[in-house]
């Protein structure tokens, strides 16, 4: 049976030379009898055939690698970490750390500055809180003295103003644009002020508690026309949230208050909101989460909700994460991330005690005052370990690169 095999192998082979033999003299036999132009115009034709398939066989080689390097690289675990510098900060506890456009925003009560990861100084600013909290979005960052009255606007290159405030600030966030919407706490009245990059006031809504309520958080959209506020109020036994969006652009003039759109939650607590990208925005509620969208007149578009409580959140402009207790006792975290459509990328049980997580240019970032562990936006978990030293704070400042800020001072790390 198996040289009935064999013979027919070699007789299927020499039928497939002989059929290419046979083509090969066809065309030799049809080049022979072409004119000089027209035998030109067909070497010409299989030159840029030949070219074509050299270069498609290229590029598929070139992807292929590509890919077996992207699938390497996402794959990858470390197991250690070098330090690349180290500097000692005199005040490392009230001295505090942002990302900001690929450099790192350092404030604390008596300034900031904008500094590379070796901390050399871009530019410094000098100012005096009692209690600076930041917000960044891009390049612009806003600084506010919350429970005080000064705001301090930044972009790139420094400052690009300055404004204080009738009333105490509660709360401060900064758009892309350099528009700046505040909360301030005027006693009996709230009152949410909308501020241009320059620190001039643009706009004031006063808020009292019955309505439309007392605001939790407030956002900024990219366009710098649209300001988004979460309200909480008490309707009879039962708290109710209030999410509305104001447009001081041309559309929201014909409407109360510049209010273009409004969702009301009974039963809902909404602690956080935030504006990602693509005219998208976002509300973290304690039973999960509602995306919105529209440049203009924002409308509600997904919700998602868990039966479970949720113990933490974290989101940036393209994931969105919750962190539940599971009931499990080797494991008794379970993550969940979405994308920011409302789909499930992955849900993930783990161990960690963390005492924060958050998304840093990309990558979960889950720590407490000695561990840490980096995970991608797909779950994978990059590096679990131990720090030397009590870790204050832990940001991705590059691939592969992070910050680590320190009892003792600030150090640059690359897992290895």
């Amino acid at each position: 049976m198996a040289n009935i095999i064999k013979k027919l192998k070699r007789k299927h082979k020499r039928k497939k030379m002989q059929s290419q033999r046979a083509k090969l003299e066809q065309e030799q036999r049809a080049i022979q009898q072409m004119s000089p132009e027209e035998a030109y115009q067909n070497r010409l034709r299989r030159h840029k055939h030949d070219a074509l398939r050299r270069t498609v066989m290229s590029i598929v080689a070139v992807a292929a690698i590509a890919t077996v390097v992207l699938l390497y690289v996402e794959r990858r675990s470390y197991h250690n970490y070098r330090i690349l510098s180290a500097s000692e900060q005199e005040d490392v506890v009230s001295t505090k750390y942002l990302e900001m456009s690929g450099k790192i925003l350092r404030y604390s009560p008596d300034g900031a500055s904008l500094v590379n990861s070796s901390m050399d100084t871009y530019w410094s600013v000098l100012y005096e809180m009692q209690n600076p909290v930041a917000d960044v979005k891009d390049d612009r960052a806003v600084i506010a003295d919350q429970d005080g009255t000064l705001l301090e606007m930044f972009d790139k290159n420094g400052e690009t103003g300055s404004v204080t405030t009738s009333y105490n600030i509660v709360k401060a966030k900064i758009s892309s644009s350099g528009m700046v919407a505040a909360i301030l706490d005027g006693g009996d009245s709230t009152w949410i002020n909308f501020y241009a990059s320059d620190g001039s006031l643009i706009a004031e809504n006063q808020t009292h508690i019955s309505d439309p309520g007392y605001p939790l958080d407030v956002a900024v959209a990219d366009n710098g026309n649209i300001m988004m506020v979460a309200y909480q109020y008490v309707d009879g036994s039962e708290t109710t949230s209030y999410v509305a969006f104001y447009n001081f652009g041309d559309v929201g003039q014909s409407e109360d208050d510049r209010i273009v759109s409004g969702y009301t939650y009974e039963g809902t607590v909404i602690p956080q909101i935030m504006y990602l990208n693509g005219g998208k925005s976002l509300a973290v509620r304690d039973d999960g989460f509602t995306l919105y969208k529209g440049s203009q007149i924002p409308k509600e578009k997904e919700t998602v909700k868990v039966d479970k409580e949720i113990v933490s959140t974290f989101y940036d402009d393209d994931i969105i994460g919750l962190v539940f207790k599971n009931g499990n006792k080797e494991k008794p975290y379970t993550m969940r991330v979405y994308s920011t459509d409302g789909n499930l990328k992955f849900e993930k049980d783990f161990n960690i005690p963390y005492t924060t997580i958050k998304v840093s240019d990309g990558n979960i970032l889950l720590y407490n005052s000695s561990q840490v562990c980096v995970m991608n936006s797909r779950g994978v978990e990059k590096y679990s370990g131990t720090i030397d030293g009590t870790i204050s704070d832990f940001i991705k400042i590059g691939w592969n690169r992070y910050l680590l800020v320190l009892d003792s001072g600030v150090d640059v790390i690359k897992l290895s």
